[in-house]
Parts: structure tokens; sequence; C-alpha cells
């Protein structure tokens, strides 16, 4: 794709649908976009932003909205989603995927295809969730992750985090279209992490964990929901269902609206289009 020099030649703005590198946050994104957008226009005030945060863990779509097409991101950030997921049964962490250390096993929980499977329908259809603590939600005016970092320094330093905290957040009603059983894959100890290519750039401030050692069983799951869902807290609610816990071990944004995983383009193939003449 060949971009003119000139923003005005597109009055609506750009919609790129970038593939988000595992380990980097969706801000590491924008502020490269925006450097390479800004030079390429020759616009040093040119709006760049996203429409639809992704965990720095997660893969897949990731809608990064340039000039006038930020006027849209609401409006494309309201579109259901699509995703896929990777739960490891039988573990928590606090942040319900990889960025912390298990927090709690279950040796006794019993995940089973056949038990997964039976839960799976009770979670489709309109519903309550509570967003997980790590997360950009805000509560009268603070963003969620800040109260579990200092929570989490707190709990370091000997103090439990303080489970009324996670109650403090405001519900939200979601809803979800779909949940698909794609694979599941039997416990076996001693399994290597299966990880993404990160790439040049990941962020070294983000810590990954390293679960696969204690052998969990894993469901990979295809998800169609409504915005707002959290899939780790999806993740943390089906753990319980299933009689214990489960986290996050990996995640991929597959559609955001009409935005899809097959259409959307690398970072690297993002940043080539601000580079040609």
């Amino acid at each position: 794709m060949l971009l003119s020099r000139d923003i005005a030649d597109y009055p609506d703005g750009l919609v790129l649908a970038v593939d988000k590198p595992w380990r980097w946050t969706s801000a590491d994104v924008i502020r490269k976009i925006k450097y390479a957008a800004i030079r390429h226009f020759g616009k040093k005030n040119l709006k760049v932003g996203h429409a639809g945060t992704l965990d720095p863990l997660a893969t897949g779509v990731l809608l990064v909205c340039i000039g006038n097409a930020c006027k849209r991101a609401q409006e494309l950030q309201d579109h259901d989603k699509s995703y896929r997921a990777t739960l490891r049964l039988g573990a928590t962490t606090p942040s319900y995927d990889l960025e912390k250390e298990p927090d709690r096993l279950f040796p006794e929980m019993q995940a089973d295809e056949a038990s997964l499977r039976a839960v799976l329908p009770s979670f489709v259809g309109e519903q309550e969730q509570i967003a997980p603590l790590f997360s950009a939600k805000s509560v009268d005016g603070v963003r969620a992750y800040e109260m579990a970092r200092k929570l989490y320094r707190s709990q370091a330093g000997g103090a439990a985090i303080d489970s009324a905290a996670l109650e403090s957040l405001q519900r939200s009603r979601i809803v979800i279209s779909r949940l698909e059983l794609v694979e599941w894959r039997p416990g076996k100890a001693g399994a290597a992490e299966d990880r993404p290519a990160e790439g040049t750039g990941a962020s070294g401030r983000i810590h990954v964990a390293d679960t696969s050692a204690l052998g969990l069983p894993e469901a990979v799951i295809d998800i169609d929901c409504s915005k707002g869902t959290y899939i780790r807290a999806l993740a943390r609610d089906i753990g319980e269902a299933l009689g214990g816990g489960a986290h996050l071990s990996a995640l991929v944004r597959t559609r955001s609206g009409d935005y899809t995983l097959e259409n959307a383009v690398s970072l690297e193939q993002a940043l080539e289009m601000f580079e040609r003449i």
C-alpha cells in the first residue's frame, strides 16, 4: 500500500489493523506508528490512537486510528470481538495470565475435557463480569492496574491482597455469543512453554512467568463476545466453575468488528507503509 505524503488526501483518516506483537503494550505500538506517521506526513500534531487496548501478552488485531479516524475510535471499540484463548487449568495467577507468577495451585481439581464441555454453555449469553484487578478499567478515576500494583507490592512485603478490592471494581454487563472448544491438551509434566516470537522492541518491563513445568492441562477456546469482555476474567470464572482455578497461557484477538487477523498487517509492514516515497 502506497501512502500519499499529504494527510489531507485522507479526509476520514486511516485505520490500520495491526497484528500486535507479543510483549508489546498497545501504547508501545501507537508510539512507534505515531513517530513514523509524523515523519511521513510532516505533521507534528498528528493524532494517532487505538480502538481497544490489548494486554501485553496478547497478540492479534489492534486497530490503529490516524488523523480524523481518531474520531471513530469509540465507535470502532464498541464492536464485537473474537478471540482464541488458551486456558491452563489447575493454577491461578494474580493477573490471570502469565504476567504474574502462580499464587495458588489446585492439585485436587478435576480438570478434564468432559467437565470443561459441560460448563462452557453456562457462560454463553448476557452476564455480569468483574474485571481483573490488573486491567485498564477505572474505578473512581483510578486505573485498576494502579490499584493492583500497589496491592501486589504490599503483598511482597508480607501483606495479603485484600479480596474486597476486587469487589470494588464495577461489574459490567457483557455478552458471550460463542464459546467453542477447539483443542484439549492433557497435562504433560516438563512440557516446554510454547511462546510467540516477540520481535525487536518487546518491552523488557513485561514479566513472563513459565507455568509449563507444572504439567497442567490446557484448553484452546474460540470466543465471540461483546465489547468490554475480559478474557482473563473469563478464564478465572471457568476455572472456578470447574472447582479450582485457571489462567491464560496465550491469547489472540482474531477479529475486531469487521477487521480480521487474516487481513491485519504486522507492525513491520505498517511501519514500511510510512517509509515508502
